[in-house]
């Protein structure tokens, strides 16, 4: 059967299912290739000098520039098991034995005599690895091991080794174990979900095979673009989350509409175009949509954003070029077998293909019958839950943020306790011309000198002053008594950045100076970043997705719709973050110590792919509503059809993103709690009450004029059906095979 206005999603649908063979063939050997290029390119993670940003950035640029960067530090750490004084000849034979240990390893620059904490509760010795420090992290098990050897011998007492390296390694191991439990777990539910769908094992595993070639392709190809673009951590847990969701869901959708032509009277092939012709049409707008909302991310001026921008859109791509490929050629090649093994009574319940769904007929009566008052009562709710958002504080993660299960952690609490001055501690850097050397000196003597008679600075031990060779750049390590995430932390940054720093170091003609080298530094500057291109990239997105719907619909107030119903959904999730993570009420529920602040990088994170993922049923659905309204009905018995006959395919793809979510939320790293707890919520009232109650009952209100300016909104009750070419002619070739003789 030939049909005219195909387009090229119908006519790669038909070609693939046609030739499924081939297609299947080219659909493996990409996805092998790109396993294969990712393994020999690997991936390049970020280093800290990748991360850097603002005025902490600049100080540890001038820093490198001296060869004054921050060594690869970490600490034997002896302390007595049940508190209070430490023996002191103990301490020493642990410290004496853990010193000759240690330097047998290889790797170790120095070890520096036992310094004892000025209570006498512990003891230090500082080791100092060679190498970059950036990379310590992986360099440092086998100091961990030879202390605990060391310290098998010494049972009287606690030793640790702690430090940067430590606890980096600490916690890319938990990480590790727990998204590598969250994934494991996420087939089999999602698995379980598609058996609910579909009534049939075969069926319900087409999506999550599909889903998890699209992740695997996505993650060899990350391999390649990292080398770029480096990773800074959770891209690769990015395209995991968003490849297993997406994929799942562009294939149901398809999947979904293919087997309702089939129960109709279509045969094979012609199901599968016009499955092609219409759900495929939703998946390639979604997937540009949610492409478009993740590319906004290049617009916030940190690495970080970049890397998990350019690891969604790829795995997004091929989720989209999986579903409108190889799919068709599954179901093409596959599809006798899809409803094999049938599970019993779930089957039975899925095949009511005829009937009328009365649940969701019951819950859209008040949308479609006083839309009005369901308008207000839901868009009301919605707003008070998203009030907490004008609350929300900001915070990028530093070590006091990090889970006290990590070991490293626990022993840095102590560290910090026996030794105050290990609370944080800020680097003022500084270059001068070489002939300003001698002035150099003098301005570092009076920072010091100022900074000694601070009360928010340590006074013992002094701060440490670094100079290079040449003289022209030095550091200055300024310790505090306060915690990171602390107000007087913050308010001695500010002192060093506004008043010490340029009243000393700024009377050197040409000098140039930052302070950084705290957490507390990079956070300030981190969140000062945020929310300066916030507003850029939410604003971007949103333009991007106006146009790319108005294209899409051929209708500005249904583009607009889309937009101001998104942007209701995020402030309602953004206000349940605030709500139940900057308190303390939830902490028994979902297992986490309250911070008082939500991630910095997380708002703008969430927004983007909220924007993308709430695309896949919103797309999906005003699809189903515009196609009724073309075939005949009028606006409110179209916006009933549309969205019944989508309920359950819609209920299904949000199940599996909240399910998905959900495991997130049960991690102990608090940005990745915070990620699936924020998800999960956003995508439950995205999928329940703007879906049921807010959306038809704004289409209701409307009328027509939802579809303006295309030929829609001009159309009367009293009008001549509409279809789709491609489905209008299945259905007539459908209709002329059952009256042949």
């Amino acid at each position: 059967m030939i049909v005219e206005g195909r387009n090229v999603i119908t006519r790669a649908a038909r070609w693939s299912a046609v030739h499924p063979w081939w297609a299947i063939a080219l659909w493996v050997a990409f996805v092998v290739a790109a396993l294969v290029v990712g393994g020999v390119t690997g991936t390049r993670q970020a280093t800290t000098s990748d991360l850097a940003i603002g005025q902490s950035g600049r100080a540890a640029a001038i820093a490198r520039s001296g060869g004054l960067q921050e060594r690869a530090v970490e600490n034997v750490l002896i302390t007595p098991w049940g508190g209070g004084r430490l023996d002191p000849v103990q301490a020493q034979s642990a410290a004496s034995d853990a010193t000759r240990d240690l330097k047998a390893l290889p790797g170790i620059s120095s070890i520096d005599a036992p310094v004892p904490a000025p209570d006498g509760s512990a003891l230090l010795v500082p080791v100092t690895l060679d190498g970059d420090p950036e990379t310590s992290a992986d360099r440092v098990q086998p100091l961990i091991d030879t202390v605990a050897r060391t310290h098998a011998s010494h049972t009287e007492l606690r030793m640790e080794l702690v430090g940067a390296g430590s606890i980096k390694a600490g916690l890319n191991e938990m990480l590790s174990k727990d998204l590598g439990k969250a994934t494991v777990l996420s087939l089999p539910v999602t698995l379980l979900v598609m058996v609910f769908v579909f009534g049939a094992i075969v069926a319900a595993s087409v999506p999550v095979v599909l889903g998890l070639s699209s992740v695997l392709a996505g993650l060899g190809l990350w391999g390649v673009a990292s080398q770029l673009v480096p990773d800074p951590g959770p891209v690769t847990h990015v395209i995991v989350l968003m490849g297993m969701a997406i994929g799942v869901d562009y294939s149901l959708f398809y999947l979904k509409r293919q087997r309702e032509e089939r129960a109709l009277g279509a045969n094979n092939i012609d199901a599968i175009e016009i499955a092609a012709a219409t759900s495929g049409h939703s998946v390639l707008v979604s997937g540009v949509v949610v492409m478009i909302s993740m590319g906004a991310l290049y617009l916030a001026g940190h690495i970080a954003f970049e890397s998990m921008a350019t690891g969604a859109v790829l795995v997004v791509a091929i989720a989209i070029t999986s579903s409108l490929t190889v799919l068709p050629a599954m179901l093409s090649r596959f599809g006798r077998y899809l409803d094999a093994p049938r599970v019993p009574l779930v089957w039975r319940l899925t095949q009511k293909g005829g009937v009328k769904p009365r649940l969701w007929s019951t819950m859209l009566k008040p949308a479609l019958r006083h839309p009005v008052i369901a308008l207000v009562v839901s868009v009301g709710a919605l707003l008070v839950l998203a009030l907490p958002a004008l609350g929300l504080k900001l915070k990028a993660t530093g070590i006091d943020d990090l889970p006290r299960s990590i070991p490293a952690m626990q022993a840095n609490e102590r560290l910090t306790h026996s030794f105050p001055s290990q609370a944080d501690t800020h680097t003022v850097a500084v270059k001068v011309p070489a002939d300003r050397t001698a002035q150099l000196g003098t301005a570092v003597e009076s920072l010091v000198e100022r900074a000694s008679q601070d009360d928010l600075f340590v006074h013992n031990p002094a701060p440490v002053v670094r100079t290079s060779p040449d003289g022209t750049v030095a550091t200055i390590a300024i310790g505090t008594h306060f915690d990171s995430g602390s107000p007087q932390a913050r308010a001695s940054l500010a002192r060093l950045r506004q008043d010490l720093a340029p009243q000393t170091l700024g009377t050197v003609a040409g000098a140039e100076f930052a302070v950084g080298g705290s957490d507390v530094a990079f956070d300030v500057d981190y969140r000062a970043n945020v929310m300066h291109k916030m507003p850029w990239v939410l604003g971007v997105a949103l333009v991007l997705t106006f146009l790319v719907m108005t294209a899409a619909f051929r209708s500005v107030v249904l583009a607009l719709i889309t937009v101001v119903l998104n942007v209701l959904s995020a402030a309602a999730s953004f206000g349940l973050l605030a709500l139940i993570f900057q308190h303390t009420w939830a902490e028994d529920l979902l297992h986490f110590e309250s911070t008082g602040r939500v991630v910095a990088w997380l708002p703008l994170m969430l927004f983007v792919i909220l924007l993308g993922l709430s695309m896949d049923y919103h797309v999906f659905v005003v699809s189903r509503i515009r196609e009724a309204a073309r075939g005949g009905l009028s606006v409110k018995e179209a916006v009933e059809q549309g969205i019944t006959r989508t309920a359950g395919v819609v209920t299904s793809a949000a199940v599996v993103m909240v399910c998905v979510f959900a495991l997130l939320a049960s991690l102990n790293f608090i940005e990745m709690k915070q990620m699936g707890v924020g998800m999960a919520c956003a995508v439950l009232l995205d999928a329940t009450v703007i879906r049921i109650v807010v959306l038809p009952a704004v289409v209701t209100l409307l009328g027509w004029k939802t579809f303006w300016p295309s030929r829609l909104a001009r159309q009367t009750t009293t009008r001549t059906p509409r279809m789709p070419a491609i489905v209008a002619a299945a259905a007539a070739a459908s209709a002329a095979r059952t009256t042949l003789p």
